[in-house]
């Protein structure tokens, strides 16, 4: 491949099996100037897979800002550069906001190098509606329960990623938010030797990793079905009623008779009270 143009690259690499990365991906790593790396030892272990030898700069959240001007110095001298995460797409819950919007303000051409990604690879075989999606990333350590109140009568696919540290306690907020009648979809470790693909009902998925058939264990992606016109309804006449009772009312007792005049259960009346008093708050 010839020298390529002056520009920063946004080069797609695998999620998990090599085999993924593309053709021109390769080229593209072995002809730059400079690849910029979420983890330099990360991506010296992929290139070093493909006796590609190529100079690595440590590009990652902790100095993204000090890198960023580097970076497009270096392109404006004439320099090209290949930017990379530790796989997948790049900017996907990744670095690289600020670089590709500082590099476009100082004119410099950025051009995408397309390939895996396992938000997509994830939805392509969920077998949920993929026509309107919204991608959530990773939700919030606080203020996860009203995050996903903000988005519980989004009638499309809700799609997000989580640690595995971090599944069960997620799985039990959307229970508590969303209710046990939503589908889901759990993706893990897509494109690897343990891929799994499991779809459930929330409750019943939640009940399978308390037993262990979902490991806690690599990459997760997970994937709920939107809101149905009933849930919508459902959920926003529960909400109004919080709202006004809790307005009034501490929030146990104001469960209490939520609960009572919708004929709900009082347990997640009142987590749902908790997240309506969190997401205000």
């Amino acid at each position: 491949m010839a020298r390529p143009v002056s520009k920063l690259y946004i080069v797609a690499t695998p999620i998990g099996n090599l085999k993924d990365i593309s053709i021109r991906a390769l080229e593209m790593l072995a002809a730059v100037d400079l690849v910029a790396a979420e983890d330099t030892r990360h991506t010296r272990r992929l290139l070093d897979h493909f006796e590609i030898k190529q100079k690595l700069i440590a590009f990652h959240d902790h100095n993204e800002r000090r890198q960023t001007d580097l970076l497009i110095d270096r392109i404006k001298a004439g320099e090209s550069v290949a930017l990379v995460s530790d796989a997948g797409t790049p900017l996907i819950s990744d670095p690289g906001f600020r670089l590709v919007r500082a590099a476009r303000a100082a004119g410099v051409i950025v051009e995408a190098v397309p390939g895996a990604s396992a938000l997509t690879a994830a939805l392509s075989v969920s077998g949920l509606p993929t026509d309107q999606f919204q991608f959530l990333g990773f939700l919030p350590a606080k203020g996860r329960a009203s995050r996903l109140a903000d988005v519980s009568q989004y009638s499309g696919t809700l799609i997000l990623y989580e640690a595995p540290h971090r599944m069960a306690s997620l799985l039990e907020t959307v229970l508590d938010v969303l209710g046990s009648d939503r589908e889901l979809v759990v993706c893990r470790e897509l494109t690897k030797l343990y891929e799994q693909v499991v779809q459930g009902l929330a409750g019943d998925i939640r009940d399978q990793m308390t037993r262990g058939e979902i490991p806690a264990r690599g990459e997760f992606v997970v994937l709920i079905s939107g809101a149905t016109v009933a849930q919508s309804f459902a959920q926003i006449e529960l909400d109004d009623c919080l709202r006004l009772l809790i307005s009034e009312l501490p929030i146990s007792k104001a469960a209490e008779l939520a609960a009572q005049m919708l004929g709900l259960k009082r347990n997640l009346v009142y987590k749902r009270a908790l997240a309506l008093k969190a997401a205000v708050s």
